[in-house]
């Protein structure tokens, strides 16, 4: 399982798509989620603003991504 880190409280689901390098633009990441390509926690979920949470986990083409919320330093 591959983790994924972000800063902020949480990421929006197209966002962490971006940040797992898995889409190159958020239009890709907007299709793929509607279409319900794309998994989180377990569950196909379609709402490409769906709030991503430190610990959960999206799927996607059958890879893993750990969502992990890094502090600033």
């Amino acid at each position: 399982m591959e983790k994924v880190y972000f800063h902020t409280e949480f990421v929006k689901l197209q966002q962490l798509m971006k940040l797992a390098d898995v889409v190159g633009q958020g239009s890709d990441a907007k299709a793929l989620i509607q279409e319900g390509y794309v998994k989180l926690n377990g569950e196909v979920c379609t709402m490409r603003g769906k709030k991503v949470y430190d610990g959960d986990i999206m799927e996607f083409e059958g890879e893993s991504y750990l969502a992990c919320r890094r502090d600033e330093e």
